[in-house]
């Protein structure tokens, strides 16, 4: 497949919401991409402080089952309907990656740097977000569709006991992928001359 330009994946980045478990590519490509996108997306002071799990198949399910069981206990069970509808469609993909900042990684640097303590959770998460939007551009690349989604604090305790993730972790993501099945809606764009001012 030949990979697309820059601009034009990032044109094309969008939530794909329908996906299924098909890939168009292997699960050790996507680990290449991730890997990559882990290793080069930018974080302040070279702190380098992202943390990643992908899951595949049922890992990946198991995910989307934990999250599932997790809501219905706070959501009515007259309400339940559309939830569960959505974690199907999450579940429906073929894998999930999910995205983690280390807070010891972040801890340090406060203490190392107290003039900008305030500063470095602010930090932390503009380089996940940054991180997040690689991968997510990455894997569009790679002809697979994918949504970013926000289930934390709601099932950290669960997914740490699952996967052994280190205490340290704290969660900030998951973004669900596989084979897009139906195109993303169409976007409305503000106009451009009420979002960026340029003066020379």
């Amino acid at each position: 497949m030949m990979a697309k330009d820059f601009y034009t994946a990032v044109q094309e980045r969008r939530s794909i919401y329908a996906i299924s478990n098909e890939q168009p590519v292997s699960n050790d490509r996507i680990q290449e991409v991730v890997e990559f996108a882990v290793k080069y997306a930018p974080t302040a002071f070279n702190s380098q402080s992202g943390r990643v799990i992908v899951l595949f198949g049922e890992q990946h399910e198991k995910l989307w089952d934990l999250t599932k069981e997790t809501l219905r206990e706070i959501v009515p069970a007259k309400d339940f309907g559309p939830t569960e509808e959505k974690m199907g469609s999450f579940k429906a993909g073929s894998g999930t990656v999910l995205f983690f900042e280390d807070e010891e990684v972040v801890r340090g640097l406060q203490e190392q740097f107290p003039t900008y303590s305030d500063k470095f959770p602010e930090y932390s998460l503009q380089s996940s977000g940054m991180l997040q939007y690689i991968v997510w551009t990455a894997l569009e690349q790679e002809g697979l569709g994918a949504t970013l989604q926000h289930y934390q604090p709601l099932i950290d305790e669960k997914v740490r006991n699952e996967w052994n993730v280190p205490a340290s972790w704290k969660l900030h993501a998951q973004m669900p992928f596989g084979k897009p099945v139906a195109p993303a809606g169409d976007k409305e764009f503000q106009p451009l001359s009420e979002r960026v001012k340029v003066y020379k």
